[in-house]
């Protein structure tokens, strides 16, 4: 029987630089969608908040059927994996790259390598895989392809020679003489010749793209007559079959049905093997996923019938079980507590998920397909902390729950520290800003004030700066928005984590105090008109307020307890100014994001799907004088 050939490869990139738009037009062009089925834009994007944020969040893989385009008139199967371009996913990426064998780098013709791109090339680089660089939006009006290319190359040639493994660094220098490919994912053409800035390459399809892939990769280094060798590299349930395992099968072939050695490891790291049986086996086509009786050495399958099974585990032969090396991701750098919601109004937020056990079995189940996720218990029996890459990843986890009905508390986010010789470090992120000239010195302070440390400064085309930073993680907390009203919403920042460093000293956070509720009540018209000059507020009249419950920020530098629940008294005297009519400010709705990064060290966020509120931990306004006071005498 002859086997159809394999190819495996993951398309990375920084966000918004197009992979989930060309993996379509890929699918597109290899008829994996029907005639009379519904193709969606960026159909590989399936999650709810992956499509409105415009970001790949997990990992995905596909398999492109090119009839006939193998060796001897085969089938060629290409596996495809789209992954996130954010560093805060980067475990997604680590993951997604020990199941392929080489890697096409998207590049976007007008904003050339970014940091992400840097942070995944890294990866890929390291495990000595073929990388094909790919120029993507060709047919941008602002299109520079050459100084692209040329900077694509130099990067290559940086990260060669900072690996230090000299056989990887050989393999990096030989990718130079790979062919460069061209292309507009959106238009679903590639080619190997340069079209020239804002044109779209001269073809008809991607086929250039599959011919490259199909010369350079190489094919899986499988046997498949040697003894059963597959590694588990993903997770995913299903309501029908349970736990799925998506496995890369290093060598032997995988029945449906069949006993096997699975090789799995206890929270010490101590290896367990134990016999167990394929309930179920899949096979990816297109995007979807069919049940099969064999798959061979090379391809990516899906199992099910093992119930706890992890990330990292080896699926092998019971006469002769050898483990794969397990996966390895990045420590976390930031953390945050997850509680039960707490609040005098706990319930009536429109969740149904309000107690401990079910917050806990919902993180448990968060750690099985999330490799860069950590959850440890807190001195709390209803708290835990949460620790992962970034603050995007912590808060999409926050808001995908929000989603399914939990009423939380969220602690502010913290950076994870270590001790090394006795002396605290805390990781530090390398910054790259672009922004127009006119904004240099305000984001020059910006970043003084966040313990920044400038490495270099560009002046390139134009009237942009590219400037570069060493910046501590902590000091990126909440940074975002401040940037953004900084240079007007036209600043790009990027960043990725570099090092422990050891501690940078005190960071001053926001420049503003909090008005505090100081009873429960409704919040009155009159109350707010009375306080508007006292700063901006984030309510609306006639919703609920608490005591300890954060209505706005304050102008000054402080705290400030306020009565937003006082009426007018009424008389029987009619007033000159009865007929005016007063307008308030409009009240700034938070985001989950901006909430997070207002909530202060004394504070946290309390996140119910039909409302987000800040509120202070410590809801008694002399409970929290005498915590104040007593902090004071310490640091005396």
């Amino acid at each position: 029987m002859s086997h159809p050939e394999f190819r495996n490869v993951a398309i990375v990139a920084h966000v918004d630089h197009g992979k989930t738009t060309l993996v379509n037009a890929m699918l597109e062009q290899s008829g994996v969608f029907s005639d009379h089925g519904e193709v969606t834009d960026r159909v590989m994007d399936s999650g709810d908040l992956e499509r409105e944020k415009g970001i790949t969040i997990l990992a995905k893989n596909t398999a492109i059927r090119r009839a006939g385009q193998g060796k001897d008139g085969n089938d060629l199967i290409i596996n495809v994996i789209d992954t996130p371009g954010h560093a805060d996913f980067g475990g997604e990426v680590e993951r997604a790259l020990s199941m392929v064998d080489g890697v096409v780098l998207l590049v976007d013709a007008s904003e050339g390598p970014l940091p992400q791109t840097r942070f995944v090339l890294g990866k890929a680089l390291a495990a000595k895989m073929p990388v094909i660089i790919l120029v993507n939006k060709t047919d941008r009006p602002d299109a520079r392809i050459d100084e692209v290319v040329s900077d694509s190359q130099d990067l290559l040639l940086e990260l060669a020679a900072g690996l230090e493994d000299p056989e990887a660094a050989e393999a990096a220098e030989s990718l130079l003489d790979l062919p460069v490919l061209y292309a507009s994912g959106r238009e679903g053409k590639a080619s190997t010749e340069n079209p020239g800035n804002g044109n779209a390459p001269e073809a008809e399809n991607l086929q250039a793209l599959f011919d490259v892939i199909y010369e350079v990769l190489p094919e899986p280094s499988a046997e498949i007559d040697a003894p059963l060798q597959a590694h588990v590299t993903n997770l995913d349930s299903s309501s029908f079959l349970g736990r799925i395992g998506l496995v890369r099968i290093h060598a032997g072939a995988l029945h449906k049905g069949q006993q096997v050695a699975w090789i799995h490891y206890d929270d010490e790291g101590n290896q367990h093997t134990k016999t167990v049986k394929i309930a179920e086996l899949l096979r990816t086509v297109g995007v979807s996923r069919q049940p099969t009786d064999e798959v061979i050495a090379g391809d990516i399958a899906a199992i099910s019938g093992i119930d706890e099974i992890m990330i990292g585990d080896t699926l092998a032969d019971p006469e002769n079980p050898v483990a794969l090396p397990r996966i390895t991701v990045d420590e976390p750098a930031i953390s945050m507590t997850i509680g039960v919601n707490t609040s005098p109004l706990a319930g009536r937020g429109g969740g149904d998920k309000l107690t401990a056990r079910v917050l806990k079995a919902r993180l448990d189940n968060e750690l099985i397909g999330n490799v860069s996720l950590r959850v440890l218990p807190t001195e709390r029996p209803d708290t835990w902390e949460v620790q992962g890459r970034g603050e995007m990843a912590l808060s999409i986890l926050v808001e995908t729950m929000r989603r399914e009905g939990f009423e939380l508390t969220v602690g502010k986010p913290q950076v994870v520290t270590q001790t090394i010789d006795g002396t605290v470090h805390e990781p530090f992120e390398h910054m790259i800003i672009d922004v127009p000239g006119e904004h240099q010195g305000a984001v020059t302070q910006l970043m003084a004030a966040r313990k920044g440390q400038m490495t270099s400064m560009d002046t390139g085309a134009g009237e942009w700066v590219r400037m570069e930073f060493d910046v501590p993680a902590r000091g990126l907390i909440g940074f975002r928005t401040t940037f953004m009203t900084e240079t007007r919403g036209t600043g790009i920042a990027n960043s990725y984590a570099i090092e422990l460093r050891p501690w940078a000293g005190e960071i001053k956070g926001r420049n503003s105090g909090s008005l505090i509720a100081d009873r429960s009540g409704q919040i009155t018209q009159y109350a707010l008109q009375q306080l508007a000059d006292r700063g901006s507020f984030f309510v609306e009249p006639g919703t609920e307020a608490y005591e300890g419950m954060v209505v706005g920020a304050n102008n000054r530098d402080e705290d400030m307890d306020i009565n937003i629940t006082k009426e007018k008294k009424l008389t029987n005297m009619r007033a000159a100014s009865a007929d005016t009519t007063v307008t308030l400010a409009k009240a700034h709705t938070l985001s989950l994001d901006e909430a997070m990064e207002f909530c202060g060290q004394d504070e946290c966020v309390e996140v119910t799907p039909d409302i987000l509120r800040v509120r202070k931990l410590n809801l008694n306004a002399t409970e929290r004088a005498r915590a104040r006071s007593r902090e004071k005498q310490l640091n005396k």
